[in-house]
């Protein structure tokens, strides 16, 4: 059951939006009613709540002072009489915000919307065990990936490349395809099969069929050609060009 909470220092607003739910969310269970900043920040902390509904302007302040003092990753639905407050509402967890006097449809389409990215976040928690799951396998013979609230596996035969960019690790795929994953490079080493695949660098692992030429650099360090190519140049290191090298003619 879908728990929420209101924070809001008019009794008739209160009421208000406590007949709507009961109208288009009767399965919904109010957990608790905060009338001032103070009230918020405990009920806040006390309660398990999925969704919280809140006026900006209470009695005693801004209900922004709740969340700076009680920090939560829960949704929040915005009610207010006043539009100033959209940009910093935003920044937060917002769903939506509804200017008072609270239209029914649109609260009903703010608890759609709500319940939409309830789903994806569901789903994406999925995802990440079966990928944590996933991690137990010696060697991997495909990938999970999401798009949207879509997921589909990508066989590892597939993929030419695995590469970081400002922390994020993306597959490459022969065709063209990159998918963001929830793997380091260091664990794609350890699941993946080394005489197909070698890290040449430290922000990319390779297939050794992607690996179309190989020259000689500055200092003893290889200059690797990919096809398709890495958005990055692949630079082997000089410490590391022997083992490459050796991987390159069949080596272990």
């Amino acid at each position: 059951m879908t728990r929420y909470i209101i924070i809001e220092d008019e009794k008739f607003a209160f009421d208000e939006l406590q007949r709507m739910l009961l109208i288009l969310r009767p399965d919904y269970e109010l957990a608790g009613w905060a009338q001032s900043v103070e009230e918020a920040v405990s009920l806040i902390r006390n309660n398990r709540a999925d969704l919280i509904i809140t006026d900006i302007r209470l009695a005693d302040g801004l209900c922004f002072e709740a969340f700076e003092q009680c920090m939560t990753d829960t949704p929040v639905i915005f009610t207010t009489a006043y539009d100033e407050f959209a940009l910093k509402a935003f920044k937060m967890n917002s769903i939506d915000y509804l200017l008072k006097p609270v239209d029914e449809e649109l609260l009903s389409g703010a608890l759609d919307k709500f319940e939409r990215n309830l789903l994806t976040r569901i789903a994406s928690e999925a995802y990440a065990r079966l990928e944590k799951s996933c991690m137990s396998n010696a060697l991997k013979s495909r990938f999970l990936i999401q798009s949207g609230d879509t997921f589909r596996y990508i066989e590892t035969s597939e993929i030419a490349l695995f590469y970081s960019e400002d922390k994020v690790v993306f597959l490459h795929t022969f065709s063209g395809k990159r998918h963001i994953i929830n793997y380091t490079l260091e664990q794609l080493e350890s699941v993946l099969d080394s005489q197909q695949f070698y890290r040449l660098s430290r922000n990319c692992i390779a297939n050794i069929r992607a690996v179309k030429k190989v020259s000689r650099f500055f200092a003893g360090r290889l200059h690797v050609t990919l096809s398709p190519e890495c958005p990055q140049k692949v630079m082997v290191s000089r410490s590391r060009a022997a083992g490459f090298l050796k991987w390159l003619d069949g080596g272990c």
